[in-house]
């Protein structure tokens, strides 16, 4: 006899040994519901019989956005959950079914990563000008990548191309082209190219499928490295469009936008040149002008300056005459002055000098006495003469 529990886990057991993978079911979504963000539980119904199977899961598994109606494949393994009692599918990949299954899982995924700003332009950036290693995500097989190796090698030479071989369509393509994402953004700064390319040609809805993957569209979102998606056709809208960094219509285009053409650049450098010799060439007369406009102002002034020193140097030369002649005045004065003082115009007028034997000037006869010989200078020539009076025998001869 076995207990409850011993025999739920007996049915466990032997619901384990069937692999995940081992069947495909197939059916249409109902009561789609999410837990506290985590746990997904829903139905998948039989379409041509009244039954449905409970299916469980986690918002964990990557598995895309589900609404109720939808027709899904789904792989998973089947248990019984002893608490509830409960059968269910424990999912562990799902994918729509048909072009109206696609197109609403699109629309509902959409939906919520606009709701979550992932499409917002302000958190886009530019790509490099002149990008020299290029990573490229695309089946080295499809057409896509033989048009943009064709167009690179065309528009210019000399760049790194570095290529993440994955499948774009298939059970393979999601897991690939976000391994490819996670390895390019993994390398040193100094071997990481410089912008990514994802591309692809175009197909059905259904065959591009693989970019409208949450996975895919949220790898594209978290790339460090600039991203332009380029996938299908101008008409083709994809989600991984939307957040690209930058959007091209077709691999060649994307080709086209990343890579200039040399001609292109040699023209762009002929018309900077041909502007900058312009613009230099107007500097140059603008200069000139405003040069012989400085010349004419102190030229004008310079003139100005030169009349007042001229007339500075006429006043000058007319006080320092003036001057002179001042100057010269009274030297005339004070030459006849001095002449009119000088000794030898007082001997001229009939004076003489007398000076004693010793030289010195007689000032007064009582300095001499009898019998001195005194020299007496006269205006022309000298004589020495004796004393035979002195002044004190004249004033005897005076008294008596």
């Amino acid at each position: 006899m076995l207990s409850v529990q011993q025999f739920l886990t007996l049915v466990n057991d032997t619901l384990g040994m069937i692999p995940s993978g081992a069947f495909v079911i197939e059916g249409e979504v109902a009561e789609y519901k999410v837990a506290q963000g985590k746990w997904i539980n829903f139905y998948l119904k039989d379409e041509e019989a009244d039954v449905r199977m409970p299916c469980f899961a986690t918002t964990f598994k990557g598995l895309p956005t589900l609404t109720d109606g939808m027709r899904v494949r789904v792989t998973g393994f089947a248990t019984v959950f002893a608490r509830f009692g409960k059968f269910s599918l424990n999912v562990e990949t799902a994918e729509p079914v048909g072009e109206g299954a696609l197109q609403k899982a699109y629309l509902a995924l959409k939906a919520k990563l606009e709701k979550e700003g992932v499409f917002d332009g302000d958190r886009k950036r530019d790509l490099p000008v002149f990008p020299q290693r290029i990573g490229i995500v695309t089946s080295r097989e499809a057409a896509a990548f033989g048009d943009f190796l064709r167009v690179i090698k065309d528009r210019m030479g000399g760049l790194t191309l570095v290529h993440a071989d994955v499948h774009v369509q298939g059970q393979y393509a999601v897991d690939e082209i976000v391994a490819a994402f996670k390895n390019f953004n993994a390398l040193p700064k100094d071997e990481r190219p410089e912008v990514l390319v994802l591309t692809r040609g175009g197909g059905s809805f259904e065959e591009l499928h693989a970019f409208n993957d949450e996975r895919v569209v949220r790898a594209v979102f978290s790339s460090r490295i600039p991203v332009m998606v380029g996938v299908g056709h101008e008409r083709d809208e994809t989600l991984c469009d939307f957040v690209a960094d930058v959007r091209a219509s077709t691999p060649s285009n994307a080709a086209e936008r990343i890579v200039p053409r040399r001609e292109d650049l040699l023209q762009d450098v002929e018309h900077m040149v041909a502007r900058m010799d312009t613009r230099l060439s107007r500097m140059l007369v603008q200069c000139k002008s405003q040069v012989e406009r400085s010349i004419l102002v102190f030229d004008h002034a310079f003139s100005g300056l030169r009349e007042k020193l001229t007339v500075l140097s006429e006043q000058l030369h007319r006080s320092m005459l003036s001057c002179a002649e001042r100057i010269s005045a009274k030297l005339v004065s004070h030459v006849r002055f001095l002449e009119g003082v000088s000794p030898t115009a007082v001997l001229a007028r009939g004076y003489a000098i007398v000076r004693g034997d010793t030289g010195a000037i007689v000032r007064s006869a009582a300095a001499v006495a009898q019998g001195d010989i005194l020299s007496v200078q006269f205006a022309t020539g000298s004589v020495s003469a004796e004393v035979v009076q002195d002044s004190s025998s004249i004033g005897q001869k005076r008294l008596w």
